[in-house]
């Protein structure tokens, strides 16, 4: 061929590379695509490789040697791999980001122009880095030409069709030729890390619209299939992590948590012998006096901790509630059988009392040491929940258990999205298009109730920037995001594409079969942490009308929660209940009926519809506590009918 190659440069970004370069799997990788894309175009040539450390000066200076040279041997490509992740080592965004002269937001972490040459950062991980590079490299020719300076018009001289050919790629296989970009967000291959195994290959996945094409070339029918409620609960337990062990003080912050191993009691309760009643303590046996009679009271044992004295046979002790027994005693004879015989010189102790009864047998009245707890015994099993309203708190307490292993609950993010959105507390009056925003107060009530600590993420603006921003910034504070919007079939719904296409994240669903909540998407984020682990954060975006997403946030997110916190009951809890009046039925989707359910005086549940159902009604949800679950059929649900319901809140009492 006579006409000129377009020439890349790769750059490895690797501490471990720079040291041992037979470590870097993803260069090598890069080369065959611009070998096997040489020999069926020859169109591309690889003039440069360097390997530097996740250093930004290192990443700079390489960076900008490629791309200052003014000459006719400039480079048309900087592919850089590597440093993209989360921890403070990363920082090949940061690097590249502050040489570009324009960028190009949503393409990739970060891409752009510097003087002649286009810039673009891949992930660290070998396949991550092949398949962003193979979804863009068929448009990459056309773009290197426009930034080396070629003028538009003779590049699109033969209109469309010669750009197609151009990029040996028709419209529907552009379209089409995306990849997911699962695991994209892994730092440079290092030995030794467990990484996330795909089940399905990219090309047999769905993808979400590319933003960069507008609102014509958007799908007009969802490429996501539709999934009923229980696979889309299965694919959500299948991809929530196992819940961590912590270690945590007993005292009030316990609340709520699961135990992570059963619980032994260090001593026993009580540690010593003590009265249950007020009375007097005495002696009682084969060898003593009978109970009945007059005795000198020797002594008083109160409820606080002391010198114990000892007893004698012919004595008594006076003792209150919960005191030591003094020692050789054997039995406590309550005060309402006794009277007072005599009283010291000053009136104000008690000399004798008369015992009135004579059936005291050793050990009445008296707790023995280890008769409620004994030291060594299991008190608390794995699996069983510290709550605010059972005794297991003070129990731990009792046995002087000062920390115990409990599942860590995660910390939950909330993220409205859409320009149309402001603060509900916004003072003043709202222009037109204006929504206050109801669902992240909403949501973030909901999930505290759960028991749970969130984060208020704010609101995402409508574009792919901010979007991406908001999220990459929410995973580092939580891993369990729950957006709302941005999931239907607009040309500005841009959660899915962002999710996949900025975040290297992977839709396991994105339609459920269901109303309300039909749009609901889950996917999941491989994310590092700054320690370098690799983690995995969940991601729920939900439908933007207020009552689906408080339904699929009770219906999605609370078993996910739940699983990851070591709890035992995953899903929300299931009654039986009665209509107190018809309910329609919708003859394709399962609907999530808002009701309020009380106790009847005949023993029973009853559900009362909260009225419209629409899911931008606001007002459904008002005093609901429960979802009838309405199968998806003809006809209705004829009052009186039992049916199952899912309770959200406390059932009413009558």
């Amino acid at each position: 061929m006579n006409h000129k190659r377009l020439k890349a440069a790769i750059l490895i970004v690797s501490d471990t590379a720079s040291q041992d370069p037979s470590t870097d799997k993803a260069g090598p990788l890069l080369r065959d695509v611009f070998a096997e894309e040489e020999e069926r175009s020859d169109q591309w040539s690889v003039s440069a490789q360097r390997i530097v450390p996740d250093d930004v000066l290192a990443i700079q200076r390489q960076v900008t040697a490629w791309c200052d040279d003014g000459g006719d041997d400039h480079v048309n490509l900087v592919l850089t791999t590597g440093g993209t992740g989360f921890t403070g080592k990363d920082n090949t965004p940061e690097a590249v980001g502050a040489l570009l002269h324009k960028h190009a937001p949503g393409l990739v972490p970060v891409a752009g122009v510097r003087n002649k040459t286009i810039v673009i950062t891949l992930p660290g991980s070998p396949k991550g880095a092949k398949e962003n590079l193979l979804s863009i490299l068929k448009q990459l020719p056309h773009a290197c030409k426009q930034a080396a300076g070629e003028d538009s018009r003779v590049a699109h001289a033969g209109g469309v069709k010669a750009l197609e050919q151009e990029a040996r790629t028709g419209t529907t296989e552009a379209s089409m030729s995306h990849h997911h970009q699962q695991g994209h967000a892994h730092h440079h291959s290092h030995q030794g890390h467990a990484v996330p195994k795909a089940h399905t290959s990219p090309e047999d996945r769905p993808i979400s619209n590319d933003p960069r094409d507008g609102p014509t070339q958007r799908y007009r029918e969802s490429p996501y299939p539709m999934v009923s409620v229980d696979e889309a609960l299965e694919q959500i337990l299948d991809k929530t992590p196992r819940p961590r062990i912590i270690k945590v003080p007993v005292n009030g912050e316990l609340v709520g948590h699961v135990l992570a191993e059963d619980v032994y009691a260090e001593e026993p309760v009580p540690a010593f012998r003590a009265s249950i009643v007020d009375g007097y303590a005495m002696i009682v046996g084969k060898d003593a006096p009978s109970s009945k009679g007059t005795f000198p009271v020797a002594s008083v044992s109160h409820a606080t901790p002391g010198e114990i004295l000892r007893l004698q046979k012919d004595q008594v002790a006076r003792i209150t509630t919960g005191a030591p027994l003094p020692l050789e005693a054997t039995s406590v004879v309550m005060v309402e059988d006794s009277v007072i015989r005599a009283v010291t010189e000053n009136g104000k102790e008690e000399a004798e009392v008369e015992i009135l009864t004579n059936a005291i047998r050793p050990g009445e009245n008296v707790r023995e040491v280890g008769s409620d707890v004994r030291a060594g015994e299991i008190i608390l099993r794995k699996g069983e929940e510290i709550t605010a309203t059972g005794g297991e708190l003070g129990l731990l307490a009792s046995v002087g258990k000062k920390e115990v292993s409990v599942y860590g609950k995660p910390v939950v993010g909330v993220l409205s999205t859409g320009d149309e959105i402001v603060p509900h507390d916004r003072p003043g009056s709202l222009r037109l298009g204006e929504v206050r925003d109801t669902n992240r107060p909403t949501v973030m009530a909901a999930v505290r109730g759960w028991g749970f600590d969130v984060v208020d993420l704010g609101i995402s603006r409508d574009n792919q920037t901010s979007l991406e921003a908001s999220l990459r910034s929410a995973m580092r504070s939580a891993p369990v995001i729950i957006t709302t919007g941005g999931v239907s079939m607009g040309e500005l719904d841009l959660l899915k594409p962002t999710i996949e296409r900025s975040l290297g994240g992977t839709i396991h669903f994105g339609r459920v079969a269901m109303k309300p909540g039909k749009p609901t998407t889950f996917a999941t984020v491989p994310f590092k942490t700054n320690t370098g682990e690799h983690e995995t954060r969940l991601i729920f975006s939900l439908p933007g009308n207020p009552a689906s997403a408080i339904v699929t946030s009770h219906l999605f997110v609370l078993p996910a929660l739940r699983k990851t916190s070591g709890g035992g009951l995953v899903g929300m809890e299931r009654v039986v209940v009665s209509v107190e009046e018809d309910v329609a039925c919708d003859p394709k989707r399962s609907e999530y009926h808002r009701v309020v359910i009380r106790a009847g005086r005949d023993g029973g549940l009853w559900a009362a519809s909260t009225g419209g159902q629409r899911s931008s009604r606001v007002g459904s949800l008002k005093s609901a506590n429960g979802l009838l679950c309405m199968p998806a059929r003809e006809g209705k649900v004829a009052k009186g009918e039992k049916v199952e319901a899912l309770l959200m809140g406390k059932v009413v009492g009558f």
